[in-house]
């Protein structure tokens, strides 16, 4: 069988890589509904956007916060299984919304539990996918992976704008639901945990002695991984500027550009549209993103990330106002950028802990990424709350952008320094773990 394997033309890594998509693909449609259902949540039940943006920056804390324990459960429990339970728990839930009457029951089903399941799915299940089965082109990988965040906008928000626009915001819940269990069945039927369990090496892997092992070593536990973290001045750096990434994309534009738009008399289809409009463009500038950080020290490509997101968020409140047309330009240019930092973030924190622990540590530096996102979910409802729009959140959030992305130019010492291990994890046995 390994030996057929080893023959087949197609590496099994990219089916899994395949597979991977399509949940990311998913659980990013998932994590997109709220935007869309903000406004009719408001005119039915009467809540507040202050109020429906707390659960959402729960959900989006969550996201964040449980992707180091999942990249290490992962290694314990086995990827597949830990991804199959997830999307049960998503499926259960927003199914279950459609029958919620009370606000608590948006902040348990939403925001607790909707959270916990997308935290599985997480871009920490990227990284964990790219560098256990690929040697070869794992930037290419990871880039694609993380363009699927915006290819799940691309593919749902349209539709379940047209979805609310025609039968109601239950029937989005149900389709989303319903994805989620689709999803379920190809990943129980495709998904495997690792190389060794097909009779395979990564892909890319050269034989004699030319690569470097996934599993060269014990990888770190959730909490001592962030202990470790912790001492290392590049730790602060990614996880600073990802906690910045998260504020200005997930947390602002994700949650608050269509109800940004509704202010402004422009319909929630078109400005679902314009959401899938940065996921078809971010497609392009993610995976080209990740051809670049093989090519291109990864500092200067956040760098210039950082600087030509600020611009286009200080940008936008004027263009709400007084340029609509032009917004399907800023949909581009923001598109471009969306979450393009993620491969050259992936790649500095292997090259700074080591692959083994990328897993984990990028989890602490992604959960800083969703508690960003969660601060600019809940800081922007209550601006346009009390403020009666959005263009301070913009102003804000773009300049702090702008200077996120001038910083990276000093940075090239804390980037280059590399902590060695615990002195209890380096002299542990390495083993790798079967899932």
């Amino acid at each position: 069988m390994g030996k057929s394997f080893r023959q087949a033309r197609l590496h099994y890594a990219w089916i899994v890589a395949g597979v991977t998509f399509l949940v990311l693909l998913v659980t990013a449609g998932i994590r997109a509904t709220p935007g869309v259902l903000m406004v009719p949540l408001e005119a039915e039940f009467g809540w507040t956007s202050a109020a429906i943006s707390a659960a959402i920056a729960i959900n989006l804390a969550l996201f964040g916060l449980i992707g180091p324990f999942a990249a290490s459960l992962m290694d314990r429990w086995g990827l597949r299984r830990l991804v199959l339970c997830a999307l049960l728990l998503l499926a259960a839930s927003v199914g279950l919304t459609t029958v919620m009457k009370s606000q608590w029951q948006l902040v348990l089903l939403w925001g607790v539990c909707v959270g916990s399941g997308t935290g599985v799915t997480a871009l920490v299940l990227a990284a964990v996918v790219a560098n256990r089965w690929f040697d070869k082109h794992r930037g290419l990988v990871l880039g694609g992976l993380t363009a699927a965040n915006a290819t799940g906008q691309l593919l749902f928000l349209p539709l379940l704008a047209r979805l609310l626009e025609h039968f109601g915001w239950r029937s989005v819940s149900l389709v989303v639901a319903g994805s989620a269990a689709v999803v379920f069945i190809f990943v129980f039927a495709l998904m495997r945990d690792r190389p060794s369990e097909m009779t395979l090496e990564p892909y890319g892997r050269i034989d004699e002695g030319g690569s470097v092992e996934v599993h060269g070593g014990p990888s770190l536990r959730p909490i001592e991984g962030l202990r470790h973290a912790m001492r290392s001045p590049a730790f602060w750096v990614l996880a600073g500027s990802f906690f910045v990434c998260g504020a200005s994309t997930n947390g602002l534009i994700g949650t608050h550009l269509i109800p940004a738009c509704h202010d402004y008399g422009i319909p929630e289809v078109r400005a679902a549209g314009l959401l899938a409009l940065m996921g078809i463009f971010d497609i392009a500038g993610t995976t080209a993103s990740g051809w670049l950080s093989d090519r291109v020290p990864s500092r200067y490509l956040l760098f210039s990330y950082y600087l030509l997101r600020g611009l286009s968020l200080l940008s936008l409140p004027h263009t709400l106002a007084h340029s609509q047309s032009h917004l399907s330009w800023f949909a581009v240019f923001y598109g471009l950028d969306w979450v393009a930092t993620v491969p050259p973030t992936v790649r500095l924190t292997s090259d700074c802990f080591g692959r083994a622990n990328a897993g984990v540590i990028y989890g602490w530096i992604g959960a800083a990424h969703q508690l960003g996102a969660a601060l600019a979910a809940v800081g922007a409802g209550f601006i346009r709350t009390h403020a009666g729009d959005y263009r301070d959140a913009f102003w804000i959030s773009g300049t702090v952008c702008f200077l996120t992305g001038v910083a990276f130019l000093f940075t090239a010492g804390p980037l280059s320094v590399r902590l060695p291990l615990p002195l209890s994890v380096s002299l542990a046995p390495a083993q790798e773990t079967q899932g």
